[in-house]
């Protein structure tokens, strides 16, 4: 958890993140650290990363789009101090704009990331700071070695393997391009040398800029010692420049969060097909089917089976309740219920213990209760459906007047028929049934039965007076049909 304003004891982990580039690359009115993998913004990711990695204060650095950037850490966590870069001048100049944003002198350890690297987890940062602290140096660098380096920083070392400058790719030699180890960027510093270092930063440079990473030669050129951590799993480290990469770094992440899954005793039968957000929350032995999207803060019970082709966001799921290709947000399935297929629950639907919503069923904004079934071909809008009633095919509950939104009530253990309506506000008692092709607008008590449509009538002979020469006249004819109108009602 963060605090503000910044801390001065000399353990704490002060946190620096760097939001405030264009992401040009993205094409998009959105920021560039606002795009979105697993559910949540690459910013998000980055926060939540220094967030559980024991930082007491975090500064975020915001630059381009900077209204939309400091809405969303705001939303995320407004003790976020925020620090307003207004020209790009590097990432040494974001660094000193944050340094001044604190408002005090930085003692601890400062960790400087970014917000367009989703993958970096708060274990790493953790281990990171505990390495930097325990070697006692002045810069640990996190680096990892790669087949491409081309556009990354270079960690030039010396014969002996100590780290001596960051090479930036523009300003490297032929034999320091060459070199095989990058900088990610993500570096832990001691702060108050942060202070001293960032303020002797100078733009004599490819750039014009000032590079966060020429603080590695002040630390060698004063005698104060360097280090960095070759990360092996270099995916942690990659950073986002266009939705070719947002897309690449989403799908190992959803890699990551399938397997992570797989472990903890959750069965994925296809996880290519299979997606799944960070908040989302799974119990033993639950079941994804191919084709299953698991959304936003998702939590599915022990023994439930979801999918095929099912799309659940902010959706709880009781423990052995199953759900086929159904489409449903912000609601709530009982345990043992069943759902689909092609169901589509929306936000407020609720259905109870051993429920069941079934084949083309709409709900949104309404209970059904225990045992209660809908089964098929309705739309069940602003309604309470009581225990182990029973809602025929067909059925409509027509809860709009052309001004408000009006609710229905369907009694404990009621029985409608098929291709009912109901006209809200109307209720049907307890153990009420009604007929089929009802229109029910008053209320029906407890035990009666509702029917509304009149007496049929047949009017003999209407096809061969209305529709003669046509294949039904023939065939009506063959079959001993009348030839002259005649009505058989009252």
């Amino acid at each position: 958890m963060t605090t503000s304003p910044h801390s001065t004891d000399a353990t704490a982990v002060t946190a620096i993140v760097l939001a405030a580039g264009a992401g040009t690359r993205m094409r998009s009115q959105r920021a560039k650290v606002l795009h979105e993998i697993a559910g949540r913004s690459m910013l998000g990711h980055a926060l939540a990363a220094v967030a559980g990695a024991g930082v007491h204060t975090t500064v975020a650095v915001v630059g381009h789009d900077r209204d939309q950037v400091s809405a969303a850490i705001a939303e995320h966590d407004p003790t976020i101090v925020l620090a307003v870069q207004h020209e790009q001048n590097g990432t040494g100049h974001a660094v000193r704009v944050a340094l001044e944003a604190l408002g005090a002198p930085v003692t601890g350890t400062v960790v400087v990331t970014y917000g367009d690297v989703p993958l970096l987890t708060s274990q790493t940062l953790a281990e990171l700071v505990v390495g930097h602290r325990a070697a006692g140096r002045a810069v640990t660098i996190l680096s990892s070695e790669v087949a491409d380096p081309a556009g990354y920083g270079r960690i030039v070392r010396d014969r002996d393997g100590s780290v001596l400058a960051i090479r930036e790719h523009r300003d490297a030699s032929d034999d320091e391009l060459a070199i095989r180890e990058i900088n990610s960027g993500i570096l832990v510093v001691d702060g108050p040398f942060l202070d001293h270092a960032v303020a002797r930063l100078r733009s004599d440079n490819s750039q014009g800029e000032l590079y966060l990473t020429d603080i590695v030669g002040t630390a060698v050129a004063e005698g104060r010692p360097v280090g960095a951590h070759v990360l092996e799993d270099v995916w942690q480290t990659e950073g986002v420049n266009d939705r070719v990469q947002l897309a690449r770094l989403g799908r190992e992440l959803n890699r990551r969060i399938t397997r992570h899954w797989m472990a903890e005793g959750v069965t994925i039968v296809d996880p290519a097909t299979t997606w799944i957000d960070s908040a989302v929350t799974l119990a033993p032995d639950v079941t994804l089917l191919p084709g299953t999207q698991l959304l936003g803060a998702t939590e599915v019970g022990e023994g439930a089976t979801i999918g095929p082709d099912t799309t659940l966001r902010n959706v709880e799921v009781g423990a052995g309740a199953t759900v086929e290709r159904t489409h449903g947000s912000d609601a709530v399935i009982g345990v043992d219920a069943t759902v689909g297929p092609f169901a589509y629950l929306r936000p407020g639907a609720e259905l109870g213990e051993g429920g069941k919503i079934g084949t083309f069923v709409e709900v949104k904004n309404s209970s059904i209760g225990p045992g209660a079934k809908v089964p098929h071909l309705s739309y069940v809008g602003d309604a309470d459906i009581g225990e182990g009633a029973n809602i025929g095919a067909g059925t409509i509950f027509a809860n709009y007047d052309g001004v408000h939104k009006n609710r229905s009530t369907i009694g404990r253990h009621a029985k409608t028929s098929s291709n009912n309506t109901f006209v809200a506000p109307v209720t049907v008692g307890d153990g009420a049934f009604t007929g089929a092709g009802a229109t029910i607008r008053e209320d029906v008590p407890p035990g009666a039965l509702a029917v509304s449509a009149g007496r049929q009538r047949n009017m003999g002979g209407w096809v061969a007076s209305k529709r003669p020469g046509t294949p039904s006249d023939q065939a009506a004819r063959e079959a001993g049909s009348a030839t002259t109108m005649e009505d058989s009602g009252e």
